[in-house]
């Protein structure tokens, strides 16, 4: 299966694993609750996955690569201890706490969070003199002689035989006391993912271009030669970082990531080319509505490639804006919910108080180890927004129901800003329907243009809320209005599971 079903088949067993009745007690107990054994190529995103779950589930997280650990981290070290039996007194070996049963439990003294996920990463890859241990600790749910805590669920991965020599086969004994999930590369679903995490255009546009190149894995008489999920998102990461800094990317670069010399030089060259598209289509002047009939020329004379590179680069800008709004409306979504209690509180508390209380909310919320890095952003925007109120309300000396007049007033700039975001994004997605309808009308492009605002979470949202008279249109008569609407209630679920989230 591919990383998305995966994820939601591992988020389904612990969701069913701490169930609990009426009295409180696990409905499945702790020594039914089998092991999951996630088994798939490397870098795919099983250990990220992992930290979606936990923040997903409100659970905490204790992650392990076991072959960096020697038997001693696992078990414990070994004392001597003197102990009776049958009137006789007798030196006897025990073990100190396994160092990995004693992050769990710093893990709950750390967040207060008594659940969690105990991830032990290429568990399948240990050392000889560890290997035993790892047959007992999925069999029996223990490192030595220290059990895992109760409500912790015990979560590996591993890697097949074809993609690492050191690895170790299970005995049937061992496979048939855990949960086995096999799990394979998927170009679709990580594209999903890859414009929720707002990976460079380039990046993507080059793999749905080229789909082979997503995920390869070649060993020859030179060594062996790849292309990862893993290797692409950090490369992304890369470019967008060194676009800042004026920094060039070449094909040397490249290959420092995309470890296959022929992918790394085609996607260097790609890379030349998209840069260049940009400069010789004007596609700045595009997104504000401004082409004349001799770039529709010369957009209509270059290939089909190229084509779909510019649709890329228009894709690929209206994305950043529609994560922006969705930002934006998150901070001023949470801003009002604090000025809300501020209204509600004036009387005993002042507009100060609310800031350190979004400050102290914070605080807890990074401890649980809760917060994704996008809620941490959206509260210390929130934060900085309270703080300005606040001194501005003492710097002018409002009191009473002066100072939440003023408040007020302050937020709806704030609110007004979203607006005119909105609206901005608005009109450039318009502008960009305008200009494909001039330049190719209802061909491939529109639908290749269609397919990317279906991918992608924050297109969907932003429609979805301020509407699109030309998306509709096309999405209805290019046959998408299924998949659309597939993905809108995949985002009301994930709506649904961040309003359990910060509050």
């Amino acid at each position: 299966m591919d990383i998305k079903r995966a994820k939601q088949e591992i988020k389904d067993s612990i969701e069913a694993y701490l169930a609990k009745d009426e009295f409180g007690e696990y409905r499945i107990p702790a020594i039914r609750q089998r092991p999951i054994l996630l088994m798939g190529p490397p870098g795919i995103g099983k250990t990220q996955i992992m930290e979606q779950i936990a923040k997903e589930c409100r659970i905490g997280l204790v992650a392990y690569t076991i072959t960096h650990h020697t038997r001693q981290s696992a078990v414990g070290l070994p004392f001597i201890k003197e102990k009776v039996y049958g009137g006789k007194e007798f030196s006897v070996t025990e073990y100190t706490m396994s160092e990995i049963i004693a992050s769990v439990y710093e893990k709950i003294e750390q967040t207060k969070i008594e659940e969690g996920i105990l991830f032990i990463d290429e568990i399948n890859c240990v050392s000889e003199t560890l290997a035993p241990t790892m047959l007992q600790f999925l069999q029996g749910k223990t490192f030595g002689n220290q059990k895992v805590p109760e409500g912790w669920i015990i979560v590996a991965a591993g890697n097949p035989p074809e993609y690492n020599k050191s690895v170790r086969d299970f005995d049937v004994v061992t496979l048939d006391r855990i949960k086995k999930i096999d799990v394979e590369e998927n170009f679709d679903v990580w594209k999903e993912y890859a414009y929720k995490q707002g990976l460079h255009p380039a990046v993507i546009s080059y793999l749905e271009l080229r789909k082979e190149n997503f995920y390869r894995i070649e060993t020859t008489v030179d060594g062996k030669y790849f292309a990862t999920a893993r290797g692409w998102e950090d490369l992304s990461q890369l470019i967008q970082v060194y676009e800042h800094l004026h920094k060039t990317i070449d094909r040397d670069v490249v290959y420092q990531y995309i470890q296959h010399r022929m992918i790394a030089k085609d996607f260097a060259n790609y890379l030349e080319l998209y840069y260049k598209y940009k400069e010789d289509y004007g596609i700045e002047d595009i997104l504000a509505g401004e082409w004349n009939t001799a770039t529709l020329q010369k957009v209509k004379a270059a290939p089909f490639d190229e084509h779909l590179s510019i649709v890329s680069l228009l894709n690929g800008k209206l994305s950043e804006l529609f994560e922006s709004c969705h930002m934006m409306d998150a901070y001023v979504t949470k801003l009002y919910e604090y000025l809300i209690y501020y209204r509600e509180n004036k009387v005993t508390s002042m507009l100060e108080d609310i800031w350190h209380l979004a400050e102290k909310d914070m605080e807890e919320l990074k401890t649980s180890e809760l917060m994704t890095h996008r809620e941490e952003l959206t509260m210390k925007r929130v934060i900085a927004a309270l703080e300005r109120f606040s001194v501005n309300i003492k710097g002018e000396l409002f009191i009473g129901d002066g100072a939440f007049d003023e408040v007020k007033a302050m937020f709806e700039k704030e609110v007004d800003a979203r607006e005119e975001e909105i609206a901005y994004t608005s009109q450039t997605l318009q502008n960009v329907f305008n200009f494909l309808e001039d330049a190719f009308g209802e061909s491939q492009e529109m639908v290749a243009f269609i397919t990317e605002l279906n991918a992608n979470y924050y297109s969907v949202w932003f429609i979805k809320e301020n509407g699109s008279d030309q998306y509709y249109r096309y999405n209805k008569g290019l046959l998408f209005d299924e998949r659309q609407q597939d993905i809108v209630r995949q985002m009301d679920q994930v709506e649904d599971m961040l309003n359990h989230g910060i509050k």
